[in-house]
């Protein structure tokens, strides 16, 4: 791919470079059409890619915000001044389907689609390599999901903007998943575990359709994923599930925090099996009780669709960033993605 030419334009390097990364190519942007957004899709086979873009143009100031795939947040808004490019460069898994990974997946575009969006999205060079990286595996529901139709937002879907390029999040969950249904179909956890390969990382959230499982049952469950995450050398970690928005007075109640129809408090139940079996644990229903009891049962209707949609369950784009800051903090605790990989 030839560079990009430079000549008469100001470049500011954000978030570093690691290792080689694919120069920016204008003659790439022959495949986007649109202005706002601005819609580029690549003819390319399921895998990892690297993706560098120059955000931003000679004529006039921008702000543009770069999504892949099914609504997958890449680069959160960037502003550039009139004349001056901003680089950005990160890794997108494209995968058939390219959002929910069950029965609820969408139709989906072949090959790779960026999105640039925004208030007054730009950009001026894509570059595109194939890419042989880590991958942070997401196993969950649709709180975790990547959506394809807004305004449901997964958390899933924000986390990969923390990540420069060298790691690839691979989002491997869908609507209305339990840990029951997640290890019965075969798109799920038998299509799942194959990719799995050492130095992986697999983050594990369920609890929200395991409505009538058992204390023992989703225990068995859970150590069951466990355990075959483990025996192909990558790294779980199990994610208690983000609280729904069902208050009594000015605290959740037992609705909001898990507890299942048998009165199985499930985060619990994950707490225990991550003790018992030696497992990381990123507590995200605490985590994210904390935010929503701090706001309150009115201010909290922002991280869900409660005016939307009526639903105390499902987050926004709003919700769905502040819970995947909460899962990247955690992440960041335990150590298990290095340094070089985060955009901090």
């Amino acid at each position: 791919m030839a560079s990009i030419v430079a000549t008469g334009l100001a470049f500011v390097m954000a978030g570093g470079g690691l290792g080689p990364a694919p120069h920016p190519d204008p003659g790439l942007l022959a495949q986007c059409t649109g202005t706002a957004p601005i819609t580029c899709t690549f003819d390319v086979p399921p895998g990892h890619y690297d993706v560098t873009v120059a955000l931003g143009n000679r004529q006039e100031a921008a702000r543009t915000e770069v999504l892949a795939e099914a609504r997958r947040l890449m680069v959160p808004a960037t502003d550039s001044a009139a004349g001056e490019l901003v680089r950005r460069t990160f890794t997108v898994n494209v995968r058939d389907p390219e959002g929910q990974q069950n029965s609820f997946a969408g139709p989906g575009t072949p090959g790779l689609t960026l999105t640039f969006t925004g208030p007054a999205p730009k950009v001026s060079g894509i570059g595109l390599a194939p890419a042989a990286t880590p991958r942070l595996f997401l196993a969950g529901d649709s709180t975790v999901t990547d959506q394809e139709t807004a305004p449901y937002t997964g958390w899933g879907q924000r986390l990969p903007r923390w990540f420069r390029h060298g790691l690839s999040v691979v989002n491997h969950s869908g609507s209305g998943e339990s840990t029951v249904s997640f290890l019965a179909e075969p798109a799920m956890w038998a299509a799942m575990r194959p990719q799995l390969r050492p130095g992986d990382v697999a983050l594990v959230q369920f609890g929200h359709n395991d409505k009538q499982t058992t204390a023992e049952q989703f225990r068995a469950n859970l150590t069951e994923i466990v355990d075959g995450i483990r025996a192909t050398g990558a790294t779980p970690v199990l994610v208690t599930p983000i609280v729904r928005r069902w208050f009594t007075g000015d605290r959740l109640n037992a609705t909001g925090l898990i507890v299942n129809g048998l009165g199985v408090d499930l985060p619990a139940e994950m707490r225990a099996v991550a003790a018992s079996k030696d497992v990381s644990l990123i507590d995200l229903t605490a985590r994210s009780q904390a935010v929503v009891e701090d706001l309150g049962p009115e201010a909290a209707k922002a991280l869900y669709l409660t005016r939307e949609k009526r639903d105390d369950t499902h987050t926004s784009e709003y919700g769905a960033s502040v819970y995947s800051d909460l899962v990247a903090a955690g992440l960041t605790e335990l150590g298990l993605v290095p340094d070089r990989y985060w955009n901090r």
